[in-house]
């Protein structure tokens, strides 16, 4: 199955306010940006059954006659099948003056007549600034710019304003990039959420709440949302990862009446991706029947023969697949199965330690690998403000405290950005055998390429794992590969790892300091460093 549709098909249709909206979009609409713009909107199939679901409502006798039947709608389309278009142009008529897209009543065979919204807000969120004018907004820009119907709007790079009869503000769509709190208690009866997994961060997952959380203001103009996507990354935390779980969950049956319908299409396994042909017909399955009669397929999967491509990422946005990309450090489906949810290392057990430390832009991450079973724990994670850098002597007070209630066995740390003074009072106090410098930048590339290496191994065979800590795997599924431009005894290419971006809020320091603890719980292990059952001391060899 290629499709994976909730809820699933009906026996018996029911009543939708689509066809006129889809009759409205194909009369008034345009093309935005791009080899078609300001052509007439044309919708292929696909587009029009889902416009159709989307627009459902309760039929007549029902308590909720009239109401819309889903508050939140979500699509997952392969890249390139004009999903920007399609948010681009239901934003269009839940804010045009004449749109019937709210219900106003039956006609006489009993089918569901449709009104504009009075007022309409419209938000219209993106992953950053640059962005926001690049996707749906700038479609919907250009299409009360160029469509037939510029005369009803006034329209700026920083929002639509709908003009009433006598020219004055009647309603508004605006682009969002991301400020959880600015929209707070805003009125919304539409909202659109563009490219749902690149809404990662916990700012941005935080602007999907606060936005989600306005849509009840206004029950007189049943409010809704909508999110179009391609597959994401797993275990990214992206908003497409939850409405996909959540859709998961409604699959199951665990939700009554659900609120969400969601409608995913990707190409099935079997495939041969090895060959064109293969490709190809992966491809035109992701595509579905609409898109691959307007698509270069064959372009599409020559991609693959690229020296160097991703080739997982290529079957993530291509095949619309949930699959990790190759740039990702970490098995996060191999940590979800090891993990042990709620354990703690035991107080007064051996342990080794690892310190990712920071001032202002990162976090500080203190990570702790029981030296008995592999488990790692958090035991400090310390984020700077705008006006507050970390405290170095909060940190190195709690490394002490520490070394009070566990055995360190032996302990890394970056000494990068001043973090030699502190590891330096930490070596003067528990020892220079026990607390070490482990450079991560260029002094010490090599060997943290090695380290990361044996750590993402140890991750995969489970021989290292954590204890639920989410933003502890938040950390690690956010690490990103990078070649480092060297390779290993046997040729391979060695890679650290860095954020997506250099201003990603996605942090990766826990990730670092997981490895350096890993390290020298394997180098404690390598020197000679045994448990004796019947002896608690610890034997430390540098």
């Amino acid at each position: 199955m290629t499709t994976f549709i909730v809820p699933g098909m009906d026996e018996e249709p029911w009543p939708s306010l689509g066809g006129p909206i889809c009759d409205l979009i194909e009369e008034r609409a345009v093309f935005g940006p791009g080899s078609l713009k300001g052509q007439p909107a044309r919708l292929d199939g696909e587009k029009r059954a889902m416009i159709w679901k989307l627009y459902e409502v309760y039929p007549k006798g029902h308590e909720l006659a009239g109401r819309r039947r889903f508050k939140r709608g979500r699509v997952s389309w392969r890249k390139g099948t004009a999903k920007t278009e399609f948010g681009g142009w239901l934003s269009f008529v839940e804010l045009h003056p004449e749109a019937p897209v709210r219900f106003d009543g039956w006609d006489a065979s009993g089918n569901p007549v449709g009104r504009p919204v009075n007022d309409p807000y419209i938000p219209m969120l993106a992953y950053t600034e640059a962005q926001v004018t690049e996707l749906a907004y700038g479609v919907l820009f250009t299409v009360v710019t160029e469509g037939p119907d510029a005369d009803l709007f006034d329209a700026g790079l920083d929002r639509v304003i709908r003009l009433g009869s006598r020219g004055q503000a009647d309603g508004r769509a605006v682009p969002l990039a991301g400020s959880p709190n600015s929209r707070d208690g805003a009125r919304t009866t539409f909202q659109y959420y563009d490219e749902t997994h690149r809404l990662d961060t916990e700012r941005l997952v935080s602007a999907y709440n606060t936005m989600e959380a306005n849509l009840p203001k206004r029950p007189l103009d049943d409010p809704w949302s909508l999110g179009t996507t391609t597959a994401g990354v797993p275990g990214g935390g992206s908003v497409a990862e939850l409405d996909k779980e959540e859709a998961e969950a409604i699959g199951r049956g665990e939700v009554d009446e659900p609120e969400l319908f969601y409608f995913h299409r990707e190409a099935s396994a079997g495939h041969d991706l090895t060959t064109t042909e293969g490709r190809v017909a992966a491809v035109r399955e992701a595509s579905g029947p609409a898109v691959a009669a307007w698509s270069d397929i064959r372009g599409i999967a020559k991609q693959w023969d690229r020296k160097g491509v991703d080739r997982a990422y290529l079957e993530r946005v291509w095949l619309n697949r949930w699959t990790a990309s190759a740039a990702q450090a970490f098995d996060i489906d191999a940590w979800d199965e090891h993990e042990r949810p709620g354990e703690l290392i035991k107080a007064g057990g051996p342990i080794s330690l690892g310190l990712d430390g920071s001032k202002w832009k990162d976090t500080t991450a203190l990570v702790a690998t029981d030296m008995l079973t592999g488990m790692q724990e958090t035991f400090g994670l310390w984020v700077p403000t705008e006006d507050e850098p970390v405290d170095e002597s909060e940190v190195e007070q709690t490394i002490l405290d520490i070394a009070d209630r566990f055995n360190v066995v032996r302990m890394y740390g970056d000494p990068a950005w001043g973090w030699d003074r502190v590891l330096a009072n930490l070596a003067s106090r528990l020892g220079p055998d026990v607390v070490m410098e482990f450079w991560n930048d260029s002094r010490g590339l090599r060997k943290t390429a090695y380290a990361l290496r044996a750590y993402a191994n140890a991750i995969s065979a489970g021989t290292t794992f954590g204890n639920g800590d989410e933003t502890f795997r938040a950390h690690l599924s956010h690490a990103q590969k990078y070649n480092v431009k060297m390779v290993d005894d046997e040729g391979n290419p060695l890679w650290s790892i860095k954020k997506d971006r250099p201003d990603s809020e996605r942090k990766i320091d826990l990730a670092m300091a997981g490895m350096m603890s890993h390290k020298a719980y394997m180098d404690a292990l390598k020197h000679g460093w045994v448990h004796e059952d019947q002896d608690t001391r610890v034997f430390c060899f540098r």
